[in-house]
């Protein structure tokens, strides 16, 4: 050292120490940065990174202790990082060495030279907040665990379709609904009580688990019977009662009220009590029940009112067949003399179309009226059931004008109309319910009896082939043909009823091997992940 400080002179040595410190600066602040990774905090509706930053600190702790004292093995820690998604900011496992950290800005962004959003910048790549995306492009995505860590879940659609496992037949599975519980829709208002030997009487019982309860009764006056739950509500106590009135249902602070008609001969009640329990707490006057969280949790007692006598009961986890059987028998005892099931509501479709007054027949309900008696009269042969269905194909012959729900589409193709209005509307989904109701009766009715029925069918099938591709908007499916018949903006399928059109398809391509149900159906399922027709 001496020999070179003899040949160096001092001003030599000071311009060398001034370039080692600059060097020892700048090494300083490159590493400073990488460690110092920039996320913007303050957008209102931007994905929040917080959980990214934490898991990238988490990462670096672990590896200090896994260097320090190698308490997991360096495979265990490979597969531990292969399994993790990779971190912004964070560390490469692998090698033990920083990755360089991802740097957003925030930026504009002008939509459609209307207004702007804020969205994020990394280097070419700019972010959209996904609470402006899924709502501008009508898709659907949500933050969930997977494997201990979160992960974004995209999907185009929210609708999964059913997987026709068999080929359709009369007496087995109708579509998808073994998986299917209509009464809970919230559209559905409340579940009829009316058509289903002491002063009085109470009843302990404690079931936790069971809410179908079913008991034989006969009143001599009026009377009713009552069963109290409690619920998950606080353990409050909410009481069912089923009165000898008519009366749908009524909701008075933790009383509710079914009417189950006078029932002064011995008849059957079956009742789910997780149904009625809330369909009554969640009583509103609009068009759909309220959410309520509110489940039974142990029925504790039930106590009969009035004179009469009451036997049979159970309660059960299911009571499926006697569901089935009271529909049946409803449909028998409820079919007017032109063969139809009335509807007694006023129903307004849409603008330019006339409301239609009570008393209109559905080609829809219909068919699945018929379906529902073929199927009562395959398990127990009672010719009842099959006179019904046959008798009901009499509205499919008629015009709307004429109380009918039979359309003509250009003067060629015969239609049946889930809603008969004027101009008709020509609704796919009902349609296409109205002709496995007449499919499952000719099937079942053999070439004499089930001739009409027959001719019905395969005048609608033509139909259908010839129409298809009317209702095929290159990306969804479109809910009816108003667009046509008003000259207004089409009215396109929400996604279960776009995947309801597949389900049908599917189902008809079981039992007709017309290539276009095949093809419309596969084109279909694309339009559920983003699939689109080709552009010019």
């Amino acid at each position: 050292m001496r020999c070179l400080a003899a040949r160096v002179n001092y001003k030599t040595l000071i311009i060398i120490c001034a370039l080692f410190t600059l060097v020892t600066v700048l090494l300083w602040n490159r590493c400073s940065s990488d460690n110092a990774t920039s996320f913007p905090r303050h957008l209102s509706n931007g994905f929040r990174v917080d959980g990214l930053e934490k898991r990238a600190a988490a990462s670096e702790s672990d590896r200090r202790v896994n260097h320090g004292g190698r308490q997991q093995s360096e495979e265990a820690l490979l597969q531990e990082q292969q399994k993790a998604p990779p971190v912004a900011g964070g560390f490469d496992g692998s090698v033990g060495s920083k990755v360089l950290g991802l740097k957003y800005e925030e930026i504009d962004c002008l939509i459609n030279d209307e207004h702007t959003i804020k969205g994020r910048r990394e280097g070419s790549e700019v972010f959209l907040p996904f609470t402006w995306v899924e709502k501008y492009f009508d898709v659907y995505g949500k933050v969930v665990q997977h494997d201990g860590y979160d992960r974004f879940e995209f999907s185009h659609s929210y609708s999964k379709v059913y997987a026709q496992r068999a080929p359709y037949h009369p007496d087995g599975v109708f579509m998808s609904f073994e998986g299917y519980n209509v009464e809970v829709r919230d559209r559905v208002k409340c579940i009829s009580g009316v058509e289903e030997a002491s002063d009085g009487v109470s009843l302990q019982l404690g079931n936790t688990k069971d809410f179908i309860i079913s008991f034989d009764l006969k009143f001599l006056t009026n009377g009713s019977v009552s069963v109290v739950l409690e619920t998950t509500e606080k353990g409050q106590l909410f009481t069912v009662h089923y009165v000898s009135n008519t009366q749908l249902i009524a909701f008075k602070e933790r009383d509710i009220y079914y009417g189950i008609g006078p029932r002064t001969s011995w008849s059957t009640v079956t009742r789910d009590l997780v149904t009625d329990l809330r369909k009554g707490v969640g009583l509103s006057n609009t068009k759909a029940v309220k959410p309520t969280k509110i489940m039974p949790r142990k029925v504790v007692r039930l106590i009969a009112k009035g004179k009469g006598f009451l036997d049979n009961i159970t309660i059960s986890t299911t009571a499926h067949m006697a569901a089935f059987f009271a529909a049946s028998d409803w449909l028998v005892r409820n079919q007017d003399e032109r063969g139809g099931w009335p509807i007694m509501v006023t129903r307004k479709l849409g603008e330019g179309f006339k409301s239609l007054e009570p008393g209109w027949y559905s080609a829809m309900a219909q068919g699945q009226a018929i379906s529902t008696l073929v199927r009562a009269y395959l398990l127990t042969k009672d010719q009842v059931f099959l006179s019904s269905a046959l008798r009901a194909t009499a509205p499919y012959k008629f015009p709307s004008e004429q109380r009918g729900v039979k359309a003509v589409f250009m003067n060629k193709h015969d239609w049946y109309e889930e809603y008969p209005t004027t101009p008709s509307s020509f609704v796919l989904n009902g349609f296409m319910y109205s002709l496995i109701g007449l499919y499952d009766l000719k099937e079942t009715a053999g070439e004499t009896l089930g001739k009409e029925a027959a001719s019905l069918y395969e005048r609608g099938m033509e139909s259908l082939k010839a129409m298809l591709p009317l209702y095929d908007t290159g990306s969804g499916t479109i809910y009816d043909l108003r667009h046509f018949m008003l000259g207004v903006a089409p009215n396109l399928a929400r996604w279960d009823y776009h995947t309801t059109h597949i389900n049908q398809l599917q189902l008809l391509s079981t039992v007709d091997d017309a290539p276009v149900f095949r093809e419309f159906a596969r084109r279909w399922k694309s339009y559920l992940k983003g699939g689109r027709a080709k552009h010019n």
